[in-house]
């Protein structure tokens, strides 16, 4: 971007600028930080959670056939127990998903290229503030 650095006309308006790009160059810094890492933890957690959740699915669905074969009685009472309890393991895997699992890793992904661009433009202003300071100086 063409930023309007004619204006500036005192060194001191140069350096307090300067300052202030820092500043926010280094809170960039740190988030670009936080977003990497949190990228890296949303790609292992995706795959994590989905082959977990293959596993609830594998034996839910071994679960509803033991159910389908066996007579009334406390085995089946109990297989059915177990039925709910996997369903509801498959319930707030699911929900972790929406969270931490493919689509939260790309929305990371992004947020990441982001914050990369917004430094590249932070650099380009303080280029701009630097030739101008070293004009003025001149």
């Amino acid at each position: 971007m063409n930023y309007s650095v004619h204006n500036l006309t005192q060194v001191s308006d140069c350096n307090a600028l300067l300052t202030w790009a820092a500043r926010e160059k280094s809170d960039l810094n740190f988030k670009k930080l936080s977003d990497e890492r949190l990228t890296v933890r949303f790609a292992e957690t995706s795959q994590e959670l989905d082959a977990i959740l293959q596993g609830v699915l594998a034996e839910l669905a071994a679960t509803e056939t033991i159910i389908a074969v066996l007579p009334e009685g406390p085995s089946k009472d109990e297989a059915i127990n177990k039925k709910t309890r996997l369903e509801y393991k498959k319930f707030l895997l699911e929900n972790r998903k929406e969270s931490y699992g493919t689509v939260a890793l790309l929305e990371k992904e992004m947020d990441l290229a982001r914050v990369e661009q917004e430094i590249e433009e932070v650099d380009a202003f303080i280029a701009a503030i630097e030739e101008k300071k070293a004009a003025l100086t001149a």
